[in-house]
């Protein structure tokens, strides 16, 4: 369950050492891209994060890639560009100026996080939000682009209220320490009657060789008496 939660808060980056038969005391650490879906609900006056993650198939592939997000309000029909990511960013909707920052990959030309962040989100932040991904995969002969596109609906609430996902999980815990304990109740009353019963069938053999014992010494003693 902790590792559960865990991979839940850091969906990005996972360290797996992988070892080579004859150089046992070396290691590698790769990271592992799991795509997960965004919250869907932030909080009035308060930061959140537009999540979007688009996974390379071949890792061994160089790539590059740009991010585009779009916006959709609640009363509008139609999507507005909302901010663009290629090396650098671009803010391009202006009810959004300075209120957007980058939060997904650094450091590379090869995104596969291409998430923001809302700073102050307002109520007029509630819409449908739209990430597409372009990626360019290099080969050595050509050039190959692919596209991927997220989107899901955001709702502003004026506080932060459980998420059905944390209640789930809350619940699943304490039903799984309920369990465990249960269990080893269980095992520890098995285990104390199987003790008992040895002991009880110790006990019994040992008065049975007692009582063979002293009615052979008796017998003995009969037979010395009568031949006297």
């Amino acid at each position: 369950y902790i590792f559960f939660l865990a991979w839940q808060k850091y969906p990005k980056q996972w360290c797996w050492p992988l070892v080579h038969p004859l150089r046992s005391a070396a290691s590698l650490c790769h990271g592992a891209c799991v795509e997960l879906e965004s919250d869907t609900e932030a909080v009035a006056h308060e930061g959140f994060k537009l999540g979007c993650i688009s996974c390379k198939r071949r890792g061994e592939v160089r790539a590059r890639a740009s991010v585009n997000w779009f916006f959709k309000a609640s009363d509008e029909t139609e999507f507005s560009h909302l901010y663009s990511y290629e090396e650098t960013e671009e803010i391009i909707d202006p009810r959004f100026y300075g209120r957007l920052g980058w939060k997904g990959s650094n450091n590379t030309r090869d995104l596969q996080d291409g998430s923001i962040t809302i700073h102050n989100v307002t109520f007029n932040d509630t819409g449908t939000y739209m990430c597409i991904f372009s990626r360019v995969l290099i080969y050595p002969n050509y050039n190959f682009q692919t596209n991927s596109t997220k989107s899901f609906f955001l709702n502003v609430m004026p506080r932060r209220t459980r998420g059905l996902a944390s209640i789930v999980s809350e619940v699943t815990m304490y039903m799984s320490i309920i369990g465990l304990q249960f269990w080893l109740l269980v095992e520890m009353i098995y285990c104390y009657r199987k003790i008992a019963a040895a002991g009880e069938e110790a006990l019994r053999e040992s008065e049975a060789e007692y009582l063979a014992i002293a009615s052979e010494s008796k017998d003995n003693c009969a037979s010395g008496q009568v031949a006297e």
